[in-house]
């Protein structure tokens, strides 16, 4: 991958990388054992590339940090969730088409 802000998150620091973050973040919540969750890999690092410096993407593990998946009220994987001022801006569940998600983004970044 290049360069582009791609992180991976814990329920340790959600906190500051994502809810304090600067700017708008993509959080999508996934799963080792999650086909969709790998098939969307591509598509979340394309849209890190496309979006670098405007939005950070980030990752976090469902399993090894439930906490924040319960909080957000995450009940199923993969889940988009983008911030915006530590404030869910908006969400995709499921495996969406890149359009969609990039569609999401844009109305909510401008």
């Amino acid at each position: 991958m290049s360069d582009a802000k791609f992180v991976a998150v814990t329920d340790a620091s959600f906190k500051d990388q994502v809810l304090g973050a600067a700017g708008p973040v993509l959080v999508k919540f996934e799963a080792d054992w999650c086909g969709p969750c790998k098939a969307m890999k591509p598509m979340i690092e394309d849209i890190a590339r496309d979006y670098d410096g405007r939005l950070t993407v980030a990752t976090i593990d469902v399993d090894a940090n439930s906490q924040t998946a319960y909080r957000f009220g995450v009940r199923g994987v993969p889940t988009v969730l983008l911030f915006k001022g530590g404030e869910v801006v908006g969400q995709k569940v499921g495996l969406p088409r890149k359009a969609d998600l990039t569609a999401l983004i844009d109305a909510k970044l401008s």
